[in-house]
């Protein structure tokens, strides 16, 4: 089943959204994202993103306590990502309730961490992210580029173990200005495990077209917390 997953990105012990990632360009910046997440669960989301940016870009987890707030107290399924580096991590998020773990940097850096995460503790709790701009996958909370290509990450992390992707594409990501659809659906194409798509997601036309492309779902930020669109609107596309 298709889901819309909204965004609750953590920054400073705020929800914010950044554009295009960058630290310095924040679109939206509010309080209490314990509060944020429960009226994301109010208008009907099964499932909530979390990302810790502070653990992205400054590999801190600054926002843990946030987090295990939000599973405490939030009925909806959790997945988190943002500075997850070590086995003892993926252990921690687990063990306070996060369905489904989010690696990046380490999975890029060490592939067989992939592959040790989906054997101790199962791989329909570890999600991949592959965050793209023009073409390459992005590490280090955005700021470095890898050389590498998505669609053979994908298959590469397939092959070890993951139990789903998320793909980003940087291009797009914040700007509101509609998605470039040709990623995503290549991406989809190339791998058997689901992909949920994110970046620039603008209308209610932009998620009609990933559900089209066969995309197990969408995580959406700024249009959301923007108004563009409401999330029963988003649900029933």
């Amino acid at each position: 089943m298709f889901e819309v997953i909204p965004a609750v990105d953590l920054k400073d012990g705020r929800c914010v959204q950044l554009v295009q990632g960058r630290p310095d360009a924040e679109l939206v910046s509010l309080p209490d994202p314990v509060s944020i997440a429960h009226d994301w669960i109010d208008q009907g989301a099964k499932t909530l993103h979390l990302i810790d940016l502070d653990g992205a870009i400054h590999n801190e987890r600054r926002n843990a306590q946030i987090i295990k707030r939000i599973c405490q107290h939030c009925d909806a399924r959790i997945q988190v990502g943002g500075g997850i580096r070590s086995i003892g991590d993926v252990e921690d998020l687990l063990g306070i309730g996060v369905a489904r773990v989010i690696v990046s940097t380490a999975a890029l850096q060490n592939p067989e961490f992939v592959r040790e995460l989906s054997d101790n503790f199962g791989s329909e709790h570890i999600m991949v992210a592959l965050d793209a701009a023009r073409g390459e996958v992005a590490i280090e909370g955005w700021t470095q580029r890898s050389g590498l290509k998505p669609v053979d990450l994908g298959m590469k992390f397939e092959e070890l173990g993951a139990g789903s992707i998320l793909f980003t594409n940087i291009d797009t990501e914040g700007l509101l200005g509609g998605i470039d659809i040709d990623p995503t659906a290549e991406l989809v194409r190339s791998v058997r495990i689901p992909v949920v798509a994110s970046g620039g997601i603008t209308t209610l036309s932009d998620i009609a077209a990933v559900k089209a492309i066969g995309a197990a779902g969408v995580v959406i930020g700024s249009a959301l917390y923007m108004k563009r669109f409401t999330l029963e609107e988003a649900i029933t596309v």
